[in-house]
């Protein structure tokens, strides 16, 4: 086999992205099309498939926590038409909520770690024989959420949290066997998932008793409200996709990765406060959010409308 038949990022690679309907999948898939990769894409609908669809870009109706979906994947590997190894996979399908840890319902906790770890383990464990065969890398989507744990984000942060141990130890398994492990950090990406928080976070609200209400709502819409600012200053999906892009062709990645403006600057932090100072930090960070909302309940009061 020739050295132009076995470098990253030509013909002979298959690259796998799962989560690939929209946002960073999406222009994962087509940034590694660009550089030479035929993209297995992971999509969850047939629509989402034809606007994907090009002559490097192959998608595949999949569902991460369905084992057939999975075994169909392997499969569609294994029989590669052309004979092309499985050179990448990229971990990135994923669900996001904001919810407070007392009034998130354990059947969703259990559901959000069925799509955001376990679907991944389940993947990995799949594609790995392939991946140990070439030499290849898998890339694990994360989150700046995977570092820092803040308010309303206890369920997220778990998976992502767990994905990053998953990440370490595995990098430490198959690092010696050939296969590179790298993680992915972004934090405020211009995504479909970073617009749905608002009405996700008010269906949380919803099902919360009016104690609930009472301690958590606030808190609740003052992190969305913050999350909602920080889209303005936001990575792009193309950049995240480049950043994975950069790291898979990379002759030597890092084994972590941010993206975003302030994320590497953010996740820094960590590493030199003290846990009741990155307490504060966040607490002040949420305080203009809280302030704003109590203003406005006030004002909606006074006028005899619901705040």
């Amino acid at each position: 086999m020739t050295s132009a038949e076995t470098q990253p990022g030509s013909r002979r690679e298959v690259a796998v992205v799962t989560g690939a309907s929209s946002g960073i999948g999406a222009a994962t898939a087509r940034e590694l099309a660009e550089r030479g990769y035929h993209v297995l894409a992971g999509v969850r609908r047939e629509e989402d498939a034809n606007a994907l669809r090009t002559a490097n870009i192959e998608p595949i109706i999949l569902d991460i926590t369905h084992e057939a979906g999975i075994a169909a994947l392997s499969q569609c590997v294994r029989n590669d038409p052309e004979r092309r190894r499985l050179g990448v996979l990229v971990n990135n399908a994923g669900v996001g909520i904001n919810a407070p840890v007392e009034t998130y319902a354990l059947p969703d906790w259990r559901r959000l770690f069925e799509v955001n770890l376990f679907g991944h383990v389940a993947v990995i464990q799949a594609l790995l024989p392939a991946l140990l065969e070439s030499g290849g890398t898998i890339v694990n989507v994360s989150s700046v959420g995977g570092r820092v744990a803040m308010a309303a984000y206890g369920p997220y942060a778990c998976t992502k949290f767990a994905l990053e141990a998953l990440s370490d130890s595995l990098r430490r398994e198959v690092g010696p066997l050939g296969v590179r492990v790298v993680v992915i950090e972004p934090g405020a990406v211009r995504t479909e998932m970073l617009g749905q928080v608002g009405a996700r976070a008010e269906r949380v609200i919803d099902a919360m008793t009016a104690v609930q209400r009472g301690r958590y709502a606030a808190l609740l819409r003052a992190v969305v409200a913050q999350a909602e600012a920080s889209e303005e200053g936001g990575a792009s999906p193309e950049d995240a996709a480049r950043t994975i892009a950069d790291a898979i062709t990379s002759a030597r990645p890092r084994t972590r990765y941010t993206v975003g403006r302030w994320s590497g600057v953010f996740v820094g932090l960590t590493r030199y406060l003290s846990d009741r100072a990155l307490d504060r930090l966040l607490a002040a960070g949420l305080k203009p959010h809280l302030s704003k909302l109590a203003h406005a309940s006030r004002a909606a009061e006074r006028h005899g409308r619901p705040a």
